[in-house]
């Protein structure tokens, strides 16, 4: 899956793909190592922080959390990230169910 749960809160692994037409979920990506990331386009450019932000607001609204309760904690100039969301863990793992479940339809 391409995401974990930590102490600290659940992990997503994302692979970002900036300056796209839309915002959109594409997919899962598989990395050489085997790890799994939830493939994202959002339509910002990677300046200044704007595709990130675009990312972080997105993943707020699609997991009905507040955007405040998400980092990123690896990947900040990077397309491979990691963001740690602290929001109610039952909660945010069903949201991310229903988001991986919409993908194989």
């Amino acid at each position: 899956m391409f995401f974990e749960t930590t102490p600290k809160g659940i992990v997503l692994r994302i692979r970002l793909q900036p300056g796209a037409s839309c915002q959109r979920v594409a997919g899962v990506f598989v990395a050489a190592d085997g790890t799994e990331f939830l493939k994202i386009s959002v339509v910002s450019i990677p300046e200044k922080g704007k595709a990130n932000q675009e990312l972080l607001s997105w993943l707020a609204k699609k997991l009905k959390t507040a955007k405040s309760d998400m980092k990123i904690v690896s990947g900040e100039i990077d397309r491979s990230k990691k963001v740690l969301i602290t929001a109610d863990e039952t909660f945010v793992l069903s949201a991310l169910q229903a988001l991986a479940e919409g993908m194989q339809k």
